[in-house]
């Protein structure tokens, strides 16, 4: 077993949207509209591989609009490329997924595990994303304002 101490860090962020919890996930559950919201700014989005069911895989690449932050992406000068799988879908309630990066870099290698949450409240869902065991090749602020531009952009496309 792997030591705890070994183990990433754990970042989180929190939006509320103008959506019932259905909705927010029936944003996740199409590949096309995963597409339109996700990609962080500055960054566009292609699925490769969908399997939205518990077990199911997927893969997709992020690519940025310019040269990447700090030098480069993770997979390539300017790409992201991503694998995982679904490991819990609570439709309308959570949806808990693995993500690991193709890259070469050792600080890029091993298993996050997102936890997104959807809390129901008057005409609105409130979003949390957790991520379990960052790689420490991602920096936390570039983390951080990854995960407020993805929520923001999917408040937006709820809208």
């Amino acid at each position: 077993m792997r030591d705890p101490a070994a183990r990433g860090r754990t970042d989180t962020a929190s939006l509320v949207v103008a959506a019932r919890p259905d909705a927010v996930y029936r944003a996740f559950a199409d590949p096309d509209a995963l597409m339109a919201w996700l990609p962080p700014e500055g960054m566009t989005g292609r699925v490769l591989d969908y399997d939205f069911r518990e077990g199911g895989r997927y893969r997709i690449e992020l690519t940025y609009h310019e040269a990447a932050p700090s030098g480069g992406g993770k997979t390539t000068g300017r790409t992201d490329v991503s694998t995982g799988r679904f490991l819990s879908l609570e439709p309308g309630k959570r949806i808990v997924q693995s993500v690991e990066f193709e890259s070469s870099e050792a600080s890029f290698a091993g298993e996050m595990v997102m936890r997104w949450s959807f809390e129901s409240l008057p005409a609105a869902t409130r979003i949390t994303i957790t991520a379990e065991n960052v790689p420490p090749g991602i920096s936390q602020a570039d983390h951080d304002a990854g995960l407020r531009s993805s929520l923001e952009n999917l408040a937006r496309y709820l809208a």
